[in-house]
C-alpha cells in the first residue's frame, strides 16, 4: 500500500507538487509558423559558418557530398517522425516525453539526457567557432585579439541576457537573424559565383591515398566518418518540439515548421558544401576554424573580407540563440518532472527557464576550459566538442525513432493530429542511418575522447537518478500523457494538474 501522498511505478515514486508549483515554472505561448521557422533555422543555421569542414579532411569532397545526401535522408525521415509525436504530445519536453511515453520512465530519462548533451555541447561548439571568427574580425580591423576564453564569457553572457528577456523576444530575434543569416550565405554565393576563382578542381586537391581517387581520397570507410561533420548543416532542427507550450498552434505549426525549415537548410547546405571549397580548395578547408571567413579571404581583400566576415558571425550567433533556447527547455521539462533538481525549471517573471539557461552556460563554458587545457588549443577543440554534441545527438535520434515505433503500436488509439507520410519504414530508416553514425564513432579513435566524455556524464547522471531523482517525480504534462496512455497531458487545454486528484485521491492508488 503507497503512503497518501506518494505512488510508485515502473520504480519511480511520484509526489504531490507543492502549492504554486506550476505557478513558479510557468511559460507564455508567443510563437506563430514564422517564429517557429525561424528558431529552427537559428538554431542551425551555424553549421554553414563553421564545422561541417571537418568532414573534407576525413573523406574528402566526394565522401563529404555522399555523407550529406544521406543526413539529408535522415533528417527528413526523422522530422516526419518527429512531426507526429509532436503533435500528439503537445507539451515541452520532446525527445524526454517521446521516450517517457514509450519506453518508461528509464527511457525517458536517458534520452533527455542525451539531448541535454547534446544541446549543451553544441552551445559550446559555437561559441568556441564563435570567439575564434570574433578573434579573426578584430585581428584584421583593429589589430588587436582576446584570449579565448574572454570571448566565451562575453558570449554566453549575452545569450543567457537574451533569452531571459522573455519568449517574444528570443523568438523574434531568431527570425530576424535567421533571415539575415540566408542573406549573408546569399551574397557569399554570388560573390563565389561572379569571383572566378572557383574551381572543381580545389574541390579535389586532397591528394589520394594508395589505390584510391580523387573523388574519394581515403576510401569509401571514412564516408562513416563524415557522417557527423554532414550532420552539422542540420544539427538541431529536432528541437523545435520543446516550443510546443510557447507555441500557439503546436499541433499544426511544429511539423510544418520542422519540415520547411529542414528544406530551407538543405538549400543552404549545398549551396555552403559546393561553394566554400571551391574557393579555398577542400585540402586546406578541412581543417578551418571560420571556413566561410576564409571563402571570404580567397576571393575579396582582408579588410573588405573581414567587414562582411563580421556580418558572416551573425549566423553563428543565430545559432546560439537557437540552440540556448533549446538546452533550457530541454532542462527545465526534465527538471519540472524531477529527473533534474527541481530549483533548475524555476522561471521568474519573465516566464523564461533562467536556472537551466545559467546553469548549461556554465557546464558548457567549464567544458571549453578542459578541452582547451588538455590540448583543444591546438586546434581540435571545436571537432572534440563539435563530436560530444553529435553523438548525444545520434543518441536520442535512435531512441526516438525507437519511440515512434512503439507508439505506434502501444498508443494506437491516441488523436495524431499530423501523420508522417513515411510512417513506420521512415522511423526504421532514420533510426538505422542514426546507429551507422553511432557505430561510425566506436570505430573511429579520433572520435573517442567524446565517447568517453559522454560515458562518464551518464554513469555520474544514471548513478543520481537511481539514488535520488527517480524518487522525487512530478505529475508533469508529460509524465500525465504517459501514465495516462495518451488521454492526458495537454497543458493548453488541462492545464498542469490534470490528474493530482486522480493519482493522489486516497492512500490505495
Amino acid at each position: 500500500m503507497a503512503e497518501p501522498d506518494k505512488t510508485s511505478v515502473s520504480g519511480v515514486t511520484y509526489t504531490p507538487a507543492e502549492a504554486g508549483y506550476f505557478e513558479k515554472r510557468s511559460l507564455k505561448r508567443t510563437a506563430g509558423f514564422w517564429g517557429i521557422w525561424g528558431m529552427g533555422i537559428a538554431a542551425v543555421i551555424s553549421g554553414d559558418f563553421s564545422g561541417w569542414n571537418f568532414g573534407l579532411a576525413s573523406a574528402g569532397f566526394g565522401g563529404m557530398a555522399i555523407a550529406f545526401v544521406i543526413v539529408v535522408v535522415m533528417y527528413f525521415a526523422m522530422l516526419f517522425s518527429i512531426g507526429e509525436m509532436s503533435a500528439a504530445m503537445p507539451h515541452t519536453g520532446g525527445a524526454y516525453s517521446f521516450a517517457r511515453a514509450a519506453m518508461g520512465p528509464w527511457g525517458g530519462f536517458v534520452t533527455g539526457l542525451a539531448e541535454t548533451i547534446e544541446y549543451v555541447a553544441t552551445t559550446a561548439v559555437i561559441v568556441y567557432f564563435s570567439a575564434s571568427y570574433a578573434n579573426g574580425i578584430t585581428d584584421v580591423l583593429f589589430s588587436f585579439t582576446l584570449p579565448a576564453w574572454v570571448w566565451w564569457i562575453i558570449l554566453y553572457l549575452v545569450f543567457i541576457a537574451l533569452n531571459t528577456a522573455g519568449a517574444a523576444v528570443s523568438f523574434r530575434f531568431a527570425l530576424v537573424v535567421a533571415f539575415l543569416s540566408i542573406a549573408i550565405l546569399a551574397v557569399f554565393a554570388v560573390l563565389a559565383l561572379a569571383s572566378g576563382q572557383w574551381s572543381v578542381d580545389k574541390l579535389y586537391d586532397i591528394v589520394p591515398d594508395a589505390g584510391q581517387t580523387a573523388f574519394l581520397p581515403h576510401g569509401v570507410l571514412p564516408i562513416l566518418f563524415a557522417l557527423p561533420f554532414a550532420m552539422w548543416f542540420f544539427l538541431g532542427i529536432e528541437e523545435l518540439p520543446l516550443a510546443a507550450e510557447e507555441a500557439h498552434d503546436p499541433a499544426k505549426d511544429i511539423p510544418r515548421g520542422g519540415i520547411m525549415g529542414m528544406i530551407t537548410l538543405v538549400a543552404c547546405g549545398a549551396v555552403v558544401l559546393v561553394l566554400n571549397p571551391g574557393l579555398t580548395g577542400s585540402d586546406s578547408l578541412g581543417a578551418s576554424g571560420e571556413p566561410l571567413l576564409d571563402g571570404f579571404r580567397a576571393i575579396l581583400p582582408d579588410g573588405l573580407a573581414a567587414v562582411l566576415s563580421a556580418f558572416a558571425l551573425i549566423g553563428l550567433l543565430a545559432s546560439l540563440q537557437g540552440i540556448m533556447f533549446a538546452y533550457g527547455r530541454n532542462m527545465y521539462s526534465l527538471s519540472r518532472a524531477g529527473y533534474y533538481p527541481k530549483f533548475l525549471s524555476l522561471t521568474g517573471k519573465r516566464q523564461t527557464p533562467w536556472v537551466s539557461l545559467l546553469v548549461g552556460a556554465v557546464i558548457g563554458f567549464l567544458g571549453l576550459v578542459i578541452v582547451d587545457l588538455t590540448g583543444g588549443a591546438a586546434g581540435t577543440g571545436g571537432a572534440i566538442v563539435l563530436n560530444i554534441a553529435v553523438w548525444g545527438a545520434v543518441l536520442a535520434y535512435l531512441l526516438q525513432m525507437t519511440s515512434f515505433v512503439l507508439l505506434r503500436r502501444n498508443f494506437a488509439h491516441v488523436s495524431r493530429p499530423y501523420l508522417s507520410p513515411m510512417g513506420v519504414p521512415g522511423a526504421i530508416l532514420a533510426g538505422v542511418i542514426a546507429l551507422a553514425i553511432f557505430l561510425g564513432f566506436l570505430l573511429n579513435e579520433l572520435f573517442r575522447p567524446a565517447i568517453v566524455a559522454i560515458a562518464i556524464v551518464y554513469v555520474v547522471m544514471l548513478i543520481g537518478f537511481a539514488l535520488f531523482g527517480r524518487k522525487q517525480l512530478v505529475l508533469s504534462p508529460e509524465e500525465e500523457y504517459a501514465l495516462s496512455g495518451g488521454t492526458h497531458g495537454d497543458p493548453q487545454v488541462e492545464g498542469y494538474d490534470a490528474m493530482e486528484s486522480e493519482v493522489f485521491r486516497d492512500d490505495t492508488h
